[in-house]
């Protein structure tokens, strides 16, 4: 075996573990017994180690100096060996002595931020996650050396390989401007227009799971590969053969049960995508979590959440449920599911103000990371900046600075993959449409197929051959701009 061969071999055993933890975490979140999560836990924390275990074992980077010196001409190769060094280099950069102590830190800080948020009560957790920020700022710090980045933007590394803090913050601060003039523009003209009618319901719980598997399967999802189960909080997980979605249900509403659907099938079809022929090797893995989400909200928010889709839509709400048909017409479901408003939730706003939450996320945890804000300070500059952004007043930290999970699971780097992503999606969207004639017409019919194969060409089918910014350029002409999420913003909310 070549030097190549033998990493080759390496990673997909390392790739074969990951599943193996992937669907062991589906399982704790969909089926497992109550009394199963501590044996889980050592179960999962079993498969990490053996996975690191693999990655740094003695030899490694003497296959990785000899497969870069020689001679490679597939572009594949070159990218699989290239991230193949990233991952040791990240891998190798942490410590053992640290990469324990954030692991206990997070458990520990985690366990204590459920109840101080159920509380309101910051200070309960305040020491806790001042031992998780002086964690990430090590850890941050030495990933940095050895990438030779910032710490900060070694922190967003490990979620959206490619993009830099300058790069988010000019986009970022673009979109800022828009807000501010848009959002009182948008708010003025949805006051003019009708309130929406809601359905009438209840709607039983097996009808929305029988339609909610349907809709995944018209929008593409194969359920020879895949399972729809429920969760308290929906997700995709699972492998690219066996893809794993959930949702949650209401009997007095279906909506959450739909549009997660939509949302988790996105993730899934990418994972689909995925090119079998790397498959368990990095280059063969999704783009990163940036491009992840560009994937889900291209389904959720650009096809199924347009004019088109629910002309479609609307008729199969109403089969489903009864009642009077009115209230599934598309005018009115636009009016229930694209509302704008101010609010204090991030996973409850709207496509408009959603990335406002993100930028006071992405502010205050540069400024966590560098050490310009103290943990004491965070609740502070949190109502602060929300109120700066959104113009209203955060009444407590449960619905202030205690209502994610990510910083107090050491999370750092991750939030601004969730704007990239809705902005990355428009911008796919825009070139789609100039692409695929008839792309409208076919939603009009429930039919994403002609979405879903421009996207397997220019998304899917690229896994991590290219950065996120190299597979906006080649996708749609150009590295991420927000000019087509504002643009999709006005044209729906404004015009």
């Amino acid at each position: 075996m070549t030097a190549y061969d033998r990493l080759a071999a390496r990673f997909a055993r390392m790739a074969t573990l990951g599943e193996a933890s992937s669907v062991l975490s589906w399982d704790a979140a969909t089926m497992m017994p109550t009394g199963g999560g501590v044996a889980r836990g050592d179960q999962l924390a079993v498969l990490a180690g053996m996975q690191h275990t693999l990655l740094v074992a003695p030899g490694v980077d003497e296959d990785l100096a000899e497969a870069e010196a020689a001679e490679e001409t597939d572009e594949w190769r070159t990218a699989n060996l290239r991230l193949m060094r990233h991952a040791y280099t990240r891998a190798t950069a942490l410590p053992p002595d640290l990469v324990e102590a954030e692991a206990r830190a997070n458990s520990a800080c985690e366990k204590v931020w459920r109840e101080a948020r159920r509380l309101s009560d910051f200070a309960m957790v305040r020491s806790h996650l001042e031992e998780v920020v002086h964690l990430a700022r090590e850890a941050a710090a030495a990933l940095a050396s050895a990438l030779d980045l910032d710490p900060y933007d070694a922190l967003m590394d490990g979620y959206q390989r490619g993009m830099r803090t300058t790069d988010v913050s000019q986009v970022f601060s673009d979109y800022q401007a828009f807000l501010r003039e848009a959002l009182p523009r948008a708010e003025e003209r949805q006051a003019r227009n009708p309130a929406p009618l809601r359905p009438a319901g209840p709607f039983p719980i097996a009808v929305q799971e029988a339609l909610c598997r349907r809709i995944a399967e018209r929008l593409g999802l194969d359920f020879a590969h895949a399972r729809l189960d429920r969760s308290a909080h929906p997700f995709s997980g699972g492998t690219p053969t066996d893809v794993r979605i959930t949702s949650r249900y209401d009997e007095a509403d279906f909506t959450q049960a739909v549009l997660a659907v939509v949302h988790e099938t996105g993730h899934a079809l990418y994972e689909r995508g995925l090119p079998s022929a790397w498959a368990r090797q990095p280059v063969g893995e999704a783009a990163g979590m940036a491009a992840h989400e560009s994937q889900s909200l291209i389904v959720e928010m650009q096809a199924c959440r347009s004019d088109a889709f629910l002309a479609w839509l609307g008729p199969e709400l109403h089969a489903a449920f009864g009642g009077q048909a009115v209230p599934y017409g598309s005018a009115n479901l636009a009016r229930m599911w694209r509302r704008v408003g101010r609010s204090l939730i991030r996973v409850d706003a709207d496509e408009m103000t959603y990335p406002a939450h993100v930028i006071l996320r992405f502010q205050l945890e540069q400024a966590l990371v560098a050490g310009s804000l103290t943990v004491a300070d965070l609740p502070g500059a949190w109502n602060d900046g929300f109120h700066s952004l959104l113009g209203i007043e955060v009444p407590d930290d449960r619905r202030g600075c205690l209502q994610d999970i990510h910083w107090y699971d050491g999370a750092f780097g991750y939030f601004p993959s969730y704007t990239l992503g809705a902005m990355a999606a428009a911008q796919l969207m825009a070139a789609a449409r100039r692409s695929v004639p008839g792309l409208d017409a076919a939603l009009e019919r429930g039919d994403l197929a002609p979405l879903l194969g421009w996207l397997r060409s220019n998304v899917h089918g690229k896994a991590s051959l290219l950065e996120f910014n190299e597979l906006l350029s080649q996708a749609t002409g150009k590295p991420l701009d927000p000019s087509d999420f504002k643009a999709h913003l006005a044209a729906r909310y404004l015009s």
